[in-house]
């Protein structure tokens, strides 16, 4: 991938084009917007994942799955895609915070009643 940090206008010898201070700004807000989103298609996919992982375990549609893990993040003021990692690390056998188990367990009880 070629990285363009500085308009090919900018390095002409007759001199910037009086253009060339807006490309600049929209190569930076591009570059931000697309940092900003492979964070997101990222944070999709973990969240997605832990959907997957509380469909299995608490036989509850992906919509609910989602809901758990909203509830459980605003219980525990954590951010939805911390927990959803916390879950993945979990459902592959490391230990859940205590504080997230007992809110999942309720969540859980919530969504199977």
């Amino acid at each position: 991938m070629i990285a363009l940090t500085t308009p090919l206008c900018c390095g002409l010898a007759s001199g910037p084009s009086p253009h060339c201070d807006d490309l600049q700004e929209e190569i930076a807000r591009l570059a931000k917007e697309n940092a900003q989103l492979r964070r997101a298609v990222a944070s999709h996919a973990i969240v997605d994942q832990a959907i997957g992982v509380l469909v299995c375990i608490g036989q509850i549609s992906p919509d609910d799955g989602f809901s758990v893990l909203r509830n459980v993040s605003q219980h525990t003021n954590i951010k939805v895609v911390a927990v959803a990692e916390q879950i993945i690390k979990h459902a592959q056998g490391g230990a859940l915070s205590a504080t997230v188990q007992s809110e999942l367990r309720a969540a859980l009880a919530r969504h199977t009643e």
